[in-house]
């Protein structure tokens, strides 16, 4: 049957995403002293249906999904959900979905913005290469944004921590320092594959174009957003620089990344 396409099962994981955002705001209400399991199962069917779309889509292009905005957006998004599941399988650490699901219904949302699922006449990403530069690149950012959520996470607890030590102590989400750890640890995931992903499109490019590096603005773009990340961990690490400061870091770079990313690839002559 045609209702049983990519986009409509994408719909009903975005569905799935909005009832886990009800569920959430009730764990937020109750200042996280209730079970997240109810949370992380509606995550996982939403999982479910989100990987029926990503495959059925990637079968129907015969080639790595990741060709519109649409798409770019579809793949982030799953790779936050994916990203999430691992991790939740420690309880102590389920209560990330309580700040992912919105991350994910709002994707999910913007990613049926009309218009954004569009076609080229020429088929993309159908080069090896060019597929894994792609496929890298949103895998990095899928992990910055659970990094993101993580961070803000940590932030609700220190807030609770200082000013309402009671629901702080009452509450079930990880102690703060692991929550600074995971962050950590997320970035630093997602900043392998955004190194490994830059790697596959220079020598896409040298291919293609001959050359390793053009004054192209995406790829301009690109190195900032390496850069960026480079210095957040190399504050971190070298610096001391950890805590709130590193948090609201790990926030405003995603913030950024996802308010440029299609601007970039507009201002793109390769990507565009």
């Amino acid at each position: 049957m045609a209702w049983f396409s990519d986009r409509n099962y994408f719909l009903l994981a975005v569905v799935v995403y909005g009832i886990s955002v009800v569920y959430s705001v009730f764990l937020w209400r109750k200042g996280f002293r209730q079970d997240n399991r109810v949370n992380f199962l509606l995550l996982l069917a939403g999982f479910g249906f989100h990987t029926i779309a990503m495959v059925l889509r990637g079968f129907s292009l015969s080639r790595c999904p990741v060709n519109n905005l649409y798409e770019a957006i579809a793949f982030i998004a799953w790779t936050i959900v994916t990203a999430y599941l691992v991790i939740g399988l420690l309880p102590r650490l389920r209560f990330l979905g309580a700040f992912a699901s919105p991350v994910l219904f709002g994707l999910g949302v913007f990613a049926f913005m009309p218009g954004l699922d569009v076609h080229g006449p020429k088929p993309e990403f159908v080069n090896g290469w060019r597929s894994l530069h792609a496929s890298l690149i949103l895998l990095a950012y899928g992990a910055f944004g659970l990094g993101s959520v993580a961070a803000f996470m940590y932030l609700t607890q220190e807030h609770d921590l200082k000013f309402h030590k009671l629901r702080a102590i009452l509450s079930r989400l990880p102690p703060i320092q692991k929550l600074e750890l995971v962050t950590g640890r997320l970035l630093v995931s997602g900043f392998i594959l955004l190194t490994g992903g830059l790697l596959a499109g220079t020598y896409w490019l040298k291919q293609d174009a001959g050359v390793y590096f053009t004054g192209d603005f995406k790829i301009v773009w690109s190195a900032f957003v390496w850069l960026l990340y480079l210095a957040l961990l190399i504050s971190r690490w070298r610096f001391a620089q950890s805590g709130r400061r590193f948090a609201w870091g790990a926030i405003g770079s995603f913030v950024f990344v996802m308010l440029t990313f299609w601007g970039s690839n507009l201002a793109s002559t390769i990507h565009h």
